[in-house]
């Protein structure tokens, strides 16, 4: 455990996604007027906590082990597959969720209940949130280098 709580690079990727989590949560604050610490655990938004992870994890990686190391080539595949999947999949998962949504909506405005359990929609991220966790990813390392 003292191992676990020494692992600079760990620590680093659980800062940049602290970080991003906090930014997420000021963002929603500014948006919707209103304190939801409920953000700091959830999906989707602005920035990608995801994002700010593992960018942040393979940086420091490839900065303390070298781009040639067998755990750079493995972080950078992972970190590359998970963007991929938050911008793809999770991405039109949200959208769905959207739609189905409004339909359940529709359906309960014309009288016919189906349930009252809603989808959530912020699951996935815009290339926008991807691009700004990323920056998150790329400056906290700078302060464990």
């Amino acid at each position: 455990m003292a191992d676990l709580l020494r692992n600079d690079i760990l620590i680093c990727a659980l800062v940049a996604w602290f970080v991003a989590q906090v930014i997420k949560v000021l963002i929603d604050w500014r948006i919707n007027r209103g304190l939801n610490l409920r953000r700091m655990i959830g999906m989707g938004g602005m920035p990608s906590s995801h994002t700010a992870f593992l960018v942040a994890l393979t940086s420091m990686i490839a900065s303390r082990e070298g781009l040639g190391s067998t755990s750079f080539a493995i972080a950078i595949a992972i970190t590359m597959v998970v963007i991929y999947d938050a911008m793809g999949v999770r991405r039109q998962t949200g959208k769905q969720s959207q739609v189905l949504n409004r339909m359940l909506h529709r359906m309960l405005v014309e009288g016919k209940p189906l349930g009252d359990a809603e989808l959530q929609e912020l699951v996935g991220h815009t290339p926008t949130e991807v691009f700004f966790g990323a920056v998150i990813g790329l400056i906290v390392p700078i302060f464990y280098r």
